[in-house]
This record gives structure tokens, sequence and C-alpha cells, in this order.
């Protein structure tokens, strides 16, 4: 298994209890349970600033699971590199056609257990379309959906119903769009 920030022995401990203490004296609170299952992907809506990097990883050690990011692939070059694949980062190169979500179907199933954050817009800017990758490698590797948020308007982060896909894309992207659209992000003009 790779090793993360999430099970490295002292740090583990150490960035426990500072997302415990920079959750709280930020303000933030904490609502709802991760899915029970081993593996399942988690979709981080709505995805509007570079704040819900730091959060969403706070909230992993206080929930208690590893997370695994995609990012682009420019965040992972130089001295970066490195931490930013420690910190759970998977590099994406998003102008290339290189099947990311047979990748990601396949590390599922060589796995016991693996929880993959994938923000459905696909950027922070404002988007009318969800992209549909979480959705094609949730029902390829037979996994359920957590559906995770940061809710900035109330400063509240967790999670809502795990959803299971029916199979029934835009049925089930249409169900999991209701459960998000009393949610807001830090940033809701753009």
């Amino acid at each position: 298994m790779q090793r993360t920030i999430y099970n490295t022995p002292v740090v583990k401990q150490i960035c426990k209890g500072i997302a415990i203490i920079g959750l709280k004296v930020a303000g933030w609170k904490l609502e709802g349970e991760p899915p029970k299952e081993k593996k399942y992907v988690l979709v981080a809506v709505p995805h509007t600033s570079n704040w819900d990097f730091p959060i969403t990883l706070s909230l992993a050690f206080v929930f208690g699971f590893e997370i695994y990011w995609m990012g682009k692939h420019t965040l992972f070059k130089g001295p970066m590199g490195p931490i930013m694949k420690w910190m759970g980062g998977i590099p994406i190169q998003r102008s290339k056609t290189n099947n990311i979500v047979k990748q990601t179907i396949d590390a599922f199933n060589a796995r016991d257990s693996l929880v993959v954050t994938v923000p459905p817009e696909g950027t922070r800017s404002k988007v009318t379309k969800w992209k549909t990758g979480f959705y094609y490698i949730a029902t390829g590797a037979h996994v359920p959906i957590g559906m995770g948020y940061l809710d900035y308007a109330r400063k509240i982060g967790g999670f809502g119903p795990t959803f299971y896909p029916t199979g029934d894309i835009d049925a089930d992207i249409a169900e999991m769009q209701k459960f998000y659209a009393d949610i807001s992000g830090k940033y809701t003009h753009q």
C-alpha cells in the first residue's frame, strides 16, 4: 500500500489533532457519517474554492478515513509532487485521453478498501452539467457513492445519504443533484 499522510503513524495523530482544532477555531461543524462500505466514490459538491481541499482533508482526519483525490498533473510538478502524492493525490492529465475511469476501476478492484474523491463539476467554476466519470467509476467498480459536501453558508461539512447507482445515469444524477440544491459553496457567483 502507498504510504500517505493518513497511514504515517505519528503524523496521522498530529494531523487529526490539528484538524479538530482548526475546524473548531474556524467555526466548522460535522454532520452525517461516511458510508459503511470500505470502498466508495466520494463526490465533493460544490467545489468552488481552493479552501475546499484543506477543509476536506481535515474532515477525512476527523471522520477517520483515507481519502485519495484527483488533481491537475501540474500540481504534482517539482518538489511538491511527492508531497501531493503523500497527501493522497492522483495526478490527472485532462488534455490527454488516458482512460482515467478504467484505471480507477482497476484500482478499486485491486484493493480491499479505497475512497476516491471526485468533484463532479470538474472545476471550481460554475457549471450547469456534472461530468459523469465519477458515476462510471462507481458503476464499473460496483461501489456506492458517498455524497460529501461543504456548506459554507452554514459552515457544516459532512455526508448526506450513501447513494447506490441504479444504472440510469440521468435519473441518478438528477436525484443526487436534488440533495445538493440547498448547499452553498464558498463562491456562489462563479
